[in-house]
C-alpha cells in the first residue's frame, strides 16, 4: 500500500549550523564553505535523490548559505522577473524559530538566489527579497544591493553562495535567539525541484510551522 503522506513530515527537524567568524570573506571569495557545513539530506527517507547539495554558516554578522547543484548538461536559465520559477535557490528564514504560528511574522523572510540574471550583461548572480503571502505581518524588504552572492561555474552545474547579513534579517540577534525557522527550494529546469523536506503539496512557502529549526552552534 503506498503512503499518501511522505516520510519526511513524519518527523520535526533540527540541524546544528557551524559558527564561522571570519565570514564574508573578501577578494571573490564570499563563503567558501567547508564539508562540515553541509545539511543533512533528509529526501532519502523517500527514496529521492539529491541534486543540489547545500551548506551553511552563521556568525554575529549575519548567515551564510550555499549550495552546489550538479548533473546539468545547460547553462542555468534564471527568469529574474520571475525569480520563484527555475533555475535558482529559494530561501526561508524565521529569526524567532516561532513553529506554531500558520503565517508569517515580521521576523520571517523570503529570499530567492539566481545564478544569473544580474549585471548589465545578465550574466552575473543577483537576489531579491519578497514578500510572504498571506503573511501576518511583513519584514522590511531588503535593498537587493545588500544581498552579496558569489557563482561559479563548475563542470555540470555550479556553485551558488549567499550571504544574508544581519541587517536584511528582521530581528536577527544569536546572543538572545539561537534558534533560526529555515527552508529551501532548489529549482532547475533539467533536473527538477529539490526542498529541504516536503515539498509543493504542503504550504511551506507561507506556512513557518513546515519549516525546520537551524541552532547556531557557537562552538562552546
Amino acid at each position: 500500500m503506498t503512503s499518501t503522506v511522505p516520510h519526511r513530515f513524519l518527523f520535526c527537524y533540527s540541524f546544528p549550523v557551524n559558527r564561522m567568524p571570519r565570514l564574508p570573506g573578501k577578494r571573490g571569495k564570499l563563503l567558501k564553505l567547508p564539508k562540515a557545513c553541509a545539511l543533512p539530506d533528509v529526501g532519502e527517507l523517500d527514496g529521492v535523490v539529491p541534486f543540489a547539495e547545500l551548506r551553511l554558516a552563521w556568525n554575529e554578522a549575519g548567515v551564510g548559505v550555499s549550495v552546489e547543484v550538479r548533473g546539468k548538461q545547460h547553462p542555468p536559465a534564471c527568469k529574474p522577473s520571475d525569480p520563484t520559477e527555475p533555475d535558482g535557490l529559494q530561501i526561508w528564514i524565521d529569526t524567532r524559530n516561532t513553529q506554531s504560528i500558520h503565517r508569517a511574522s515580521r521576523f520571517c523572510h523570503h529570499f530567492c538566489v539566481l545564478p544569473n540574471g544580474g549585471g548589465s550583461r545578465g550574466d552575473q548572480p543577483t537576489a531579491v527579497q519578497l514578500p510572504i503571502t498571506r503573511a501576518r505581518g511583513d519584514a522590511p524588504l531588503a535593498d537587493p544591493k545588500q544581498i552579496l552572492t558569489a557563482v561559479e561555474t563548475i563542470t555540470d552545474g555550479y556553485r551558488l553562495e549567499v550571504w544574508l547579513s544581519a541587517e536584511v534579517l528582521s530581528g536577527y540577534d544569536p546572543a538572545a535567539s539561537s534558534r533560526l525557522g529555515f527552508y529551501y527550494a532548489v529549482r532547475d529546469s533539467e533536473l527538477g525541484d529539490q526542498f529541504l523536506s516536503v515539498g509543493p503539496e504542503f504550504p511551506f512557502a507561507h506556512d513557518p510551522s513546515l519549516w525546520c529549526t537551524l541552532e547556531l552552534d557557537n562552538g562552546s
